[in-house]
């Protein structure tokens, strides 16, 4: 696969600029809003224009290019980037009769308009892609990432996820009960028996490249499947472990995306089963809520592990016997129908 050797996240967390992933942020009227930091180096009359998904994918991506060599290309997945500015465009369309438009809506409303703007900043001329399968358009940059640098082993890419809460699209999730009725913290976010989530928003950047050599993480392996069968799941995760852990290697630590959404426990636990009882095994989505992108913060969180080989108590769903962290296995489903294996090697 490949190597990441600079990340960037901006979350509900504190996971930009003085970075403590120990001291929990709490929802706000049941969202997990991302922090927004000052955004230093985008020029104020494009930061004014930019909608909250691209403000954000951009400002996380930028502090990655300040020092470095231009990549050769940025891939971007997203699932909700740019759909609010695409629903205020379209107000205009039926508030207006048609007639005089704002242009700064009908540019930014389309997904894309994250890795485009990166582009325009940084001048960057290369491939530019957003991937848009829903819970999987960031496994589906992973891959497309692997693909290019397979092909190209000398080159660089900008890999990011990003989506953002739209008032629209919180709408139509919750009526279709996706997120919880009851209020809970990120402290009690698994707790409660319920069906149902918190919605969530972050931007998370990658500067990936085939070099080693002074990396943060591997990228091992990806695999994803469609379907709501447990058992295949289940399967699923198994073989992924067997083809792609190497001999004598094993996982110190499931990472997975577990949601606080009683219908999808079963898929959680399931894969819980195949680990052995030395495994620890922890989660994240109290600290970033749901979202279609959200392993990009799995992610990002593993390689902060595996960079301080350190993991906040409350992740922790059960210890393990590992002293140091090497080998971690990062699993995550969007509402019981996309799941992804991603397989994080230490430097």
């Amino acid at each position: 696969m490949f190597y990441i050797h600079q990340t960037s996240c901006i979350s509900p967390q504190r996971t930009f600029g003085d970075i403590d992933i120990d001291t929990l942020q709490d929802p706000v009227d049941k969202k997990f809003y991302a922090i927004e930091p000052s955004y230093e180096g985008i020029p104020p009359g494009v930061l004014r224009r930019m909608g909250k998904a691209v403000r954000m994918g951009v400002g996380a991506a930028m502090p990655l290019l300040k020092d470095t060599a231009a990549p050769d290309g940025i891939i971007i997945g997203t699932a909700t980037g740019g759909k609010e500015d695409c629903i205020k465009f379209l107000d205009q369309i039926v508030k207006y009769d048609e007639g005089m438009l704002t242009p700064v809506n009908f540019v930014q409303s389309t997904p894309n308009a994250v890795a485009a703007q990166v582009s325009l900043l940084t001048k960057n001329r290369g491939y530019n892609i957003t991937h848009l399968q829903i819970g999987l358009a960031f496994e589906f940059a992973v891959i497309d990432a692997d693909m290019m640098l397979t092909e190209n082993p000398g080159n660089s890419y900008l890999l990011g996820a990003v989506d953002d809460i739209s008032i629209n699209n919180y709408y139509f999730e919750d009526k279709g009960g996706w997120y919880k009725k009851e209020e809970v913290t990120a402290a009690t976010f698994y707790e409660a028996n319920s069906p149902g989530s918190l919605a969530g928003e972050a931007a998370c950047m990658f500067l990936v490249n085939g070099t080693e050599t002074g990396c943060i993480a591997k990228v091992e392996a990806i695999d994803t499947l469609h379907g709501s069968e447990e058992s295949a799941v289940k399967e699923k995760l198994q073989d992924f472990i067997s083809k792609h852990l190497p001999a004598g290697e094993t996982i110190d630590l499931l990472l997975t995306g577990e949601n606080g959404d009683n219908r999808l426990l079963n898929y959680y636990s399931s894969c819980e089963s195949v680990v052995n009882d030395s495994v620890t095994i922890a989660r994240f989505k109290h600290m970033s809520g749901e979202y279609p992108t959200a392993t990009g913060m799995g992610l990002w969180l593993g390689c902060h592990i595996l960079q301080h080989q350190s993991i906040p108590a409350h992740m922790v769903k059960k210890p393990g016997a590992a002293t140091k962290y090497k080998n971690i296995l990062i699993y995550n489903t969007y509402k019981g129908r996309q799941h992804s294996f991603m397989l994080l090697a230490g430097a």
